[in-house]
């Protein structure tokens, strides 16, 4: 299924964080009420061609910070072998490896040593993921920060005023392509902008509350939702007016397509395969590798050639 183009209309909103008066939140809408959902075992192709079970895993994931690597420590530590495919390869310390002079997850037969392969009893997916899913936790409290914040992307920027004050910008928006750095385009497959991925149920805002939380903090998310339901107001009142001309501008495309495609289906399937289809729209997030630099929410350049050096 074709991506949708990178540059699309978007609708951006601004507020400032109510617990810092020294920063505002730059929000994509068009991507926070999308209906994207993680389809990892129920569609997912992979980032490589020749490793469509990997989901976005294969490379393994860089720590942002030491706060990252006593999470995911802790989490290890509670791995058996039932859960974990590679606990014995990767028990005592051994899933870590340094690329470049920078700490992340081992990558071991090709993928990340957390990816359980398919055939794993427990399930194939990631093993951290999995764990926390088990005991009734959020996955975001137990994996490395990147793979719980892919695909929302946090970014920083400092905004100089004409007065010469400033403050600091927080942009919470789509982690596509790009986000991996010039590597990102090599990438075989990729789901934020595919509309094979835009089957949730819920809008992302709704369905990754708690990754939003983490990064954005309770007071600011609550300014997020009432944002979000006002475009998801105006996106249903474009609707009702038969404004379809206008839903390019509010809608991300990738969710539309899916829309028309679920319509189209509907008209030439039985509901039974429709069923399926909520299926795959149901799955959790079971999977993330990304590769991430310095500061949680950034990414360290993926290779440009799997073969080749980082750029």
């Amino acid at each position: 299924m074709p991506e949708t183009p990178l540059d699309i209309p978007r609708t951006w909103v601004e507020f400032t964080d109510p617990a810092d008066a020294g920063q505002r939140f730059r929000c994509d809408l068009t991507w926070l009420t999308s209906s994207w959902t993680c389809i990892y075992g129920s569609g997912c192709a992979g980032i490589y061609q020749d490793r469509p079970y990997d989901g976005c895993c294969t490379l393994g994931a860089h720590f942002t910070d030491k706060d990252d690597i006593a999470r995911v420590k802790a989490a290890v530590a509670e791995l058996g072998p039932d859960e974990w495919q590679f606990h014995s390869v990767g028990a005592g310390g051994r899933w870590t490896e340094k690329e470049d002079g920078e700490l992340k997850t081992r990558v071991h037969e090709g993928a990340c040593i957390f990816l359980n392969r398919p055939g794993f009893p427990a399930g194939d997916g990631c093993s951290l993921h999995q764990h926390a899913v088990r005991r009734g936790l959020e996955p975001h409290t137990v994996k490395p920060d990147v793979c719980w914040q892919l695909p929302i992307r946090r970014s920083y920027r400092t905004v100089e005023l004409p007065d010469e004050t400033s403050y600091l910008e927080v942009t919470i928006a789509e982690y596509d392509r790009r986000g991996w750095g010039p590597g990102g385009h090599d990438l075989d497959w990729y789901c934020s902008g595919n509309s094979e991925a835009h089957v949730g149920k819920e809008p992302v805002y709704r369905s990754n509350r708690g990754e939003l939380v983490e990064l954005m903090g309770q007071t600011a998310y609550d300014e997020l939702v009432l944002r979000c339901e006002a475009q998801l107001d105006a996106v249903k009142s474009a609707r009702s007016r038969g404004s379809r001309t206008l839903l390019p501008l509010l809608v991300h495309p990738a969710t539309l397509k899916a829309q028309e495609e679920a319509r189209a289906l509907k008209g030439s399937k039985p509901v039974k395969a429709l069923a399926a289809s909520d299926r795959a729209a149901a799955t959790s997030k079971t999977s993330s590798g990304a590769r991430s630099a310095k500061g949680a929410g950034s990414t360290k350049r993926v290779r440009s050639s799997r073969s080749g050096r980082d750029t």
